[in-house]
């Protein structure tokens, strides 16, 4: 082996390896940024033959070439969104898909580097997937307000910078003006998105815990039970019972009785007071009022009989 050989430099060596082969199959997050940051970087002269072979011929190795070339932009660009809270390797694999996406369609005919191209895919995929998974319940579900809601964010941040007041979360008056004219938009959608983005997502059922003190969940006052089988049927039950029952029921009793239970608990008196006295009753059959007592309580007994037969 000549003097040469031996003393060749690490980006030589490297520029020979399979540069697959760097990337770890399993391992830490940091051993992958580590190992993408030392991929070779392809010039100009073999970007446009690799894009070529692709366009031409599907090459799927160089399509690969391609993408392994740019894993370190997508890591770059990953750093920018991890104020969201989404773990970094999400937002790198989402990143990825828009790189591959942009492999695909990249023509190097245009005369522009794939980096360049690139970079509007990758934040397309970032930004889809952190309006999707930021809250449970989306923030942004058309471009317009996708657009906002990025740009918004990071006004804010801004405007809190100059405030030097980083916990503060709403915007004054002003604010929203300067941030509607910013963004060309009105101040209403504005106020809109901000009160999107400051709500919090909501469990629908409660912790599993005894506290006395714990919050009401949802599902304590969302949840219909009017339509749950067992209520339906109970309910149906109780207007047989209130109609056809309680008519079968009134039917098994004498008249004397029949004309007592109604006229106690079936009828209203003109001033609305509800049914009559045992004394009013006891004056209509000529009897004491204790003997009326008596034959109401005979004839409830006989009417719940009756409604459980």
């Amino acid at each position: 082996m000549s003097a040469a050989n031996s003393t060749a430099s690490p980006a030589t060596a490297l520029a020979v390896r399979d540069p697959w082969s760097l990337i770890p199959s399993l391992g830490h997050l940091d051993a992958y940024i580590s190992a993408v940051n030392r991929l070779p970087m392809l010039s100009a002269d073999e970007e446009a033959r690799y894009a070529r072979a692709l366009k031409d011929h599907g090459d799927v190795e160089a399509a690969g070439r391609l993408v392994m070339s740019h894993l370190r932009l997508v890591v770059s660009i990953s750093r920018q969104y991890l104020g969201y809270g989404l773990p970094q390797g999400d937002l790198i694999q989402e990143g990825n898909v828009g790189l591959m996406k942009a492999v695909r369609r990249f023509d190097p005919d245009q005369g522009v580097r794939l980096v360049s191209y690139a970079m509007h895919w990758i934040k397309a995929e970032i930004h889809e997937y952190i309006v999707k998974n930021w809250r449970m319940v989306k923030v942004a579900t058309t471009k317009a307000q996708r657009k906002l809601f990025f740009n918004l964010r990071s006004l804010k941040h801004s405007l809190k910078q100059e405030a030097d007041d980083p916990h503060r979360h709403a915007l004054s008056e002003a604010e929203i003006a300067h941030v509607a004219r910013t963004l060309d938009v009105k101040p209403e959608e504005v106020v809109e998105m901000e009160m999107r983005m400051a709500g919090g997502d909501v469990a629908l059922e409660a912790p599993d815990h005894d506290e006395d003190d714990a919050p009401v969940a949802p599902i304590a006052y969302l949840a219909d039970d009017g339509r749950e089988p067992s209520q339906v049927l109970a309910a149906r039950a109780r207007d047989t019972l209130a109609s056809d029952g309680l008519q079968r029921a009134l039917e098994a009793l004498d008249e004397r009785s029949r004309r007592i239970v109604q006229a106690r608990w079936l009828e209203v008196n003109d001033d609305a007071s509800g049914g009559k006295t045992l004394h009013e009753l006891a004056a209509e059959f000529g009897v004491s009022a204790e003997r009326i007592r008596q034959i109401e309580a005979a004839a409830m007994k006989k009417m719940r009989q009756a409604l459980a037969a």
